[in-house]
């Protein structure tokens, strides 16, 4: 089933979404510049990879601040959208926010059809899939951005070795974290009828679990039933629709009630 139009018109974010989109984006700098600039860890120190970690995690949150834009729940203002679209999806990997706008609108129209460019019909092993994943959106474009900014970083005296362990193995960790949780858990097959009609899988009910995991896109059925929610407020339609199924299940117990439950 086709999500509907009513579902794809943004809710007003209010101006909450533009201070976590910048808080979000200020903290990836903040940590990469840190840890590329005066980071004195030792690669053999636990606290060094859990800085790689928290970089890969903040990599996510900035692709995820781009997601929302799409879907204009960072302002009400579409020329806010795309600025920060724009900037969060190029800091990011370089990639074109106007290109990624058209694919995800194609992919929350059919999900999962030979029309849903995240979708793959021929694999739903996850090395194939995130291959041809991989494929459809890498361009030349994007990795000629990509090897200017490594060029760049070398030339203002970054190290390579800090370059590789917290520029490029967070981004590529972000990359995995996002594809995994976002892509191939929510919507890889066989599908289940908790799956209908969005074609999509969410979480268990763990906002901890679903905050650090993938800022909440784990919650997927609830993301393609209200594309419109930014991802901070996720979790409250878990919530809700955890309420209705609980309800909806007393219902069915109640004397005359049997065999109401859906």
């Amino acid at each position: 089933m086709e999500t509907s139009a009513r579902q794809l018109r943004p809710a007003p974010p209010g101006p909450w979404g533009v201070v976590i989109a910048l808080v979000v984006m200020g903290a990836w700098g903040g940590h990469l510049a840190w840890a590329l600039t005066r980071a004195e860890l030792p690669w053999v120190e636990p606290l060094t990879w859990l800085h790689v970690a928290l970089q890969a995690w903040l990599c996510t949150g900035l692709f995820i601040t781009g997601h929302d834009a799409m879907h204009g729940t960072v302002s009400g203002r579409r020329w806010v959208n795309e600025a920060v679209g724009t900037v969060a999806c190029f800091l990011f990997a370089g990639l074109s926010y106007r290109r990624l706008v058209v694919n995800h609108r194609a992919h929350h129209a059919r999900p999962t059809s030979e029309e849903d460019p995240d979708f793959s019909t021929h694999s739903q092993s996850f090395w194939p899939w995130l291959g041809t994943f991989m494929a459809r959106y890498t361009t030349l474009p994007q990795i000629g951005v990509m090897a200017a900014k490594f060029n760049v970083l070398l030339f203002l005296g970054v190290s390579q070795p800090h370059i590789l362990v917290f520029w490029v193995l967070p981004s590529v960790l972000g990359t995995l974290q996002l594809f995994y949780f976002g892509t191939y858990l929510p919507h890889r097959r066989p599908e289940t009828p908790d799956m209908a009609p969005h074609h999509a899988r969410t979480l268990p009910r763990n906002h901890l679990w679903a905050l650090l995991s993938c800022f909440f896109f784990g919650y997927h059925w609830e993301h393609h039933e209200s594309p419109g929610t930014p991802w901070w407020r996720l979790w409250r339609l878990k919530d809700a629709r955890a309420r209705e199924t609980a309800l909806t299940q007393s219902a069915g117990t109640l004397p005359g009630h049997e065999g109401t439950a859906r």
